[in-house]
């Protein structure tokens, strides 16, 4: 239900912002400004202020930061609805009426969290029923006491119950069915219980009403291991976060949430000790859940398990989520070790050892950068390239400039100490490709490179171009339309291309050009030949494969002649900002995208 921005502006209008925070915050005025401790973290010094004249309240502690409406939500833990309420009560207006589809929604919701309600407290005392011992004794073997499971209000749904009579005696088979607990028979056309045989796991909202379930199966065998409630009305898996209506209570402690992948390793971590712990509802993690959870948190560490399969999870969350970070909200990542979940580390190490493997943590950037590096050849350029420029691609799609300069600046240093250059500057040596099947040729190779002289990679990538060209023209001649419009940076190679290509069209004066490419560029073709991988690479190849090759560094060489122009007009954007060179940068970034 959306209030008219004329409504609120007249709350707003009637109360003062310290008025409202004043019954919260014991405040002192200094200047324009009243200042006070802050209610969202622990602090011996005031650094939270209320400004009246442009009606928000400021915390430097926290970061928080908000109107009148929002400080009522997150002190008070209350929806919008309930904040403008109260407030335009203490303002001494009557409640806004809504329409009549408004106002039967809010009913609908009504009905649906009481369902909730009567559904998990029932079947909460079904647990400790004698007759379902043996879901109980599953859960104290998971280490879960039982003021944690009071606590959570954990269930069980037995095989057998007749809790939807009991239910149809209350509310209307279209209130039921709305919930999603129960699905109809087909066969039989009876309603079945959704979650028979399971240990159930209340999902609530951020004020702690129960919308959904998570269900569990205490015996192994066909049935799927966790199932979850279907999306309803008031359910959307993608906006809502398990446990986030404790763990938010806890952010005037921490600045810290750790976010885990399932229902049971919440229950287990906050059992421990560690109450600040939330887990994505039964999906991948939303941009929508990650901006809810900074709105309590801004560090929460994802923590996953420790498999190849959580590993994957981690970077996807992580490319999708990297857009998002700025200076103020930032995700750690942190993965368990040996396959593990945080249910078990936190059996086999204790409260202590999983705040030490915490400590650990890496922040998104470096974990995406560290998570690629694991996955390539350091020894092999071809791969660095490709790492390189996925890694540009994924820093490129951070929304926030400033950040996303520092971020490339970081990334673009590390990259130098894997380069060639940098190899061949600190070590005097480079180490090739690995031909694992052909000793000579990686002897070959390693000579050859131990020879090199200090190329850049677009300096190597016009060689080999050249030394096809040159041995290989038969070949050649099938790209020319290519060859004649790329540019090589170096005069010297671009010029010796140029005769070359232009030898093929005047047949007359072939065996003239060819003296004067011998006489003229002598030295270069010597450099060609001292410091190209590509005469070894080609040895034994057969035309076709040759031209494959030719075709790939065509495209190498616009693709890092690109990279050369937008590290350049980035540059020149930092020094000074100007649009006609804003304009050209992203045109390129597009078109390497693109390509």
């Amino acid at each position: 239900m959306k209030y008219p921005k004329e409504y609120l502006d007249e709350i707003k209008l009637r109360l003062k912002v310290s008025q409202v925070v004043g019954k919260t915050v014991q405040l002192k005025k200094r200047g324009k400004e009243f200042i006070g401790l802050s209610p969202f973290k622990s602090e011996k010094s005031p650094s939270f202020t209320v400004n009246d004249e442009k009606e928000f309240y400021h915390c430097f502690s926290s970061g928080e930061h908000g109107n009148i409406f929002d400080f009522l939500m997150k002190t008070k833990s209350i929806g919008f609805g309930e904040a403008v309420r109260n407030l335009a009560a203490e303002a001494g207006m009557q409640p806004y009426r809504f329409s009549n589809f408004d106002q039967k929604k809010d009913l609908r919701f009504q009905t649906y969290k009481n369902i909730f309600k009567d559904y998990t407290n029932y079947f909460n005392q079904q647990l400790f029923e004698q007759t379902n011992q043996e879901a109980l004794n599953y859960l104290f073997t998971r280490a879960l006491k039982k003021n944690i499971i009071e606590e959570f209000n954990l269930g069980y749904v037995p095989w057998k119950n007749n809790f939807y009579e009991e239910l149809s005696k209350k509310y209307s088979e279209e209130d039921i069915n709305l919930t999603g607990l129960y699905y109809k028979n087909d066969k039989t056309g009876k309603y079945v219980d959704r979650f028979n045989s399971r240990v159930i796991f209340p999902v609530n909202n951020i004020t702690g009403d129960t919308i959904a379930l998570g269900g569990r199966i205490i015996r192994e065998g066909k049935l799927a291991k966790y199932i979850n409630s279907p999306e309803t009305e008031f359910y959307k898996k993608g906006n809502i976060i398990f446990n986030l209506d404790k763990a938010k209570d806890l952010r005037s402690e921490t600045d810290e949430v750790l976010i885990v992948e399932g229902y049971m390793d919440v229950v287990s971590v906050y059992s421990s000790g560690i109450k600040n712990v939330i887990a994505n509802s039964g999906t991948a993690l939303t941009e929508r859940q990650i901006n809810l959870v900074w709105k309590f948190y801004h560090n929460p560490i994802i923590c996953l398990d420790g498999d190849d399969s959580g590993q994957k999870a981690a970077l996807r969350i992580a490319e999708k989520l990297l857009p998002l970070i700025n200076e103020q909200n930032k995700i750690y990542f942190s993965i368990m070790p040996d396959g593990k979940d945080p249910d078990d580390y936190i059996k086999q190490s204790g409260k202590q050892g999983l705040i030490n493997l915490l400590q650990e943590k890496e922040i998104i950037q470096l974990f995406i950068w560290n998570y690629h590096l694991s996955k390539i050849n350091q020894n092999n350029p071809y791969e660095i390239s490709k790492f390189e420029k996925e890694i540009k691609k994924l820093t490129y799609s951070i929304q926030d400039e400033t950040l996303k300069k520092y971020v490339l600046e970081d990334f673009l240093e590390k990259i130098k100490k894997l380069t060639p250059i940098q190899s061949s500057r600190k070590n005097n040596k480079y180490y090739p490709f690995k031909k694992e099947k052909n000793f000579q040729i990686l002897k070959e190779t390693k000579i050859l490179h131990q020879k090199r002289k200090d190329l850049s990679k677009i300096q190597i990538v016009e060689f080999s171009i050249l030394f096809i060209i040159l041995n290989y023209l038969h070949i050649a001649v099938k790209k020319l339309e290519e060859l004649s419009e790329i540019v090589f940076l170096s005069e010297k190679n671009e010029s010796l291309k140029t005769i070359i290509i232009s030898s093929t069209s005047n047949e007359g004066e072939k065996e003239n050009i060819r003296l004067k490419i011998k006489d003229k560029y002598s030295q270069i073709i010597n450099e060609i030949n001292e410091n190209s991988n590509i005469q070894i690479i080609t040895k034994n190849k057969s035309d076709e494969e040759i031209l494959g090759l030719l075709n790939e560094l065509i495209q190498d060489h616009k693709e890092q002649s690109n990279l050369k122009k937008i590290e350049s007009l980035e540059q020149k954007l930092i020094d000074n900002l100007d649009e006609n060179s804003f304009s050209e940068l992203i045109k390129l970034k597009s078109q390497l995208n693109r390509d």
